[in-house]
């Protein structure tokens, strides 16, 4: 089977690779659509993410969606990314996305699905509805993110929201912050074409992020924001999200820096009395997010700008790193 592995930082490579062969537990899923994720442009960038740094050539990709056999034929799955212990205290407490010992496909040692087949554990395969494509299981993942941020930030009917970054995270917030019952929500971003996405999938207003300068235009039409999502990764949108938010509201870290550092004027922060939290991946999202898709309160399909083969992989990520689109899809 062809393989994409990353041997260092800009080095993808495809090769040819045996069929890997399930263990007792797992399935053998024939990958059918993969998502670049920002995740995967650091690892391709820099060869590390955060604390993780590339130990071996490593199978990039965790927004993916196959198809693994069944009595009737080939059934179409999303598939979970984190395999979990489910017996530490994390897991017991219903939080697994916090689990240390978590298996995550395309980070640290462990293979993702920039290739033909993988071998994965049955219980993180999610059946798709009639009608889903492998995109559309794919997005579950990133669409899972945005569910558990807004989660985090306590959306509820009635509610002001800014969403900081109109990538694919930002896009999606936005639009899970919408069917939570926000019914202010204004996005930014740098990039006019993302700025145009953001108005289509339902902002309500569109600024030009200005080096976090957008804040006192927030501020003055809303008094301040009731909660904040930084989806931009920089410390420019986090500064304009602090600034954004009312006092007493939540500003809710999305994105992941370049740098693994990050800045926050204390003192502002101090004084409004902010709650701020950051996210760790998804839990629990996958039923919500096939309804939203379903019922029709999120579009993902419209987000989906390029399609490539994996021959194309280079492609792939030279238009994902120019940002040239939305979300890029690879089709193994």
């Amino acid at each position: 089977m062809r393989v994409v592995r990353l041997h260092g930082p800009g080095d993808l490579r495809i090769s040819t690779e045996p069929e890997p062969i399930p263990p007792a537990g797992e399935r053998l899923v024939r990958v059918a659509a993969v998502g670049i994720c920002g995740s995967d442009l650091h690892w391709m960038q820099d060869g590390a993410i955060g604390e993780a740094r590339l130990e071996r050539p490593l199978v990039l990709g965790h927004e993916f969606a196959g198809v693994v056999d069944s009595p009737s034929g080939g059934a179409m799955v999303a598939v979970d990314p984190a395999v979990t212990c489910g017996t530490c205290i994390r897991c017991q407490e219903g939080d697994p996305n916090l689990c240390e010992s978590t298996r995550f496909a395309g980070h640290s040692i462990n293979d993702g699905a920039l290739q033909e087949y993988l071998s994965w554990p049955d219980h993180c395969l999610v059946p798709l509805p009639s009608g889903f494509t492998p995109a559309d299981g794919a997005m579950l993942e990133p669409l899972g993110v945005a569910i558990h941020s807004v989660d985090l930030g306590k959306v509820r009917p009635g509610m002001s929201v800014g969403v900081f970054g109109s990538g694919p995270i930002g896009l999606l917030t936005l639009q899970v912050a919408r069917a939570a019952g926000a019914t202010r929500v204004i996005a930014t971003d740098l990039l006019d074409h993302r700025m145009e996405a953001a108005m289509n999938l339902g902002a309500h207003e569109v600024l030009k992020a200005r080096g976090g300068k957008e804040a006192d235009a927030i501020v003055e039409s809303t008094g301040g924001v009731d909660v904040a999502f930084d989806a931009a990764g920089t410390n420019e949108a986090l500064a304009a999200a602090v600034e954004s938010v009312r006092p007493g509201g939540r500003v809710v870290v999305i994105g992941i820096p370049s740098e693994d550092e990050t800045i926050i004027t204390a003192s502002t922060v101090r004084r409004k009395g902010l709650t701020i939290k950051w996210v760790r991946r998804m839990k629990h999202t996958y039923p919500r997010a096939i309804e939203l898709v379903r019922s029709g309160a999120v579009d993902i399909r419209s987000m989906i700008s390029h399609t490539f083969p994996l021959e194309k992989y280079d492609d792939a990520f030279r238009v994902a790193l120019s940002r040239e689109g939305l979300k890029v899809m690879i089709q193994p």
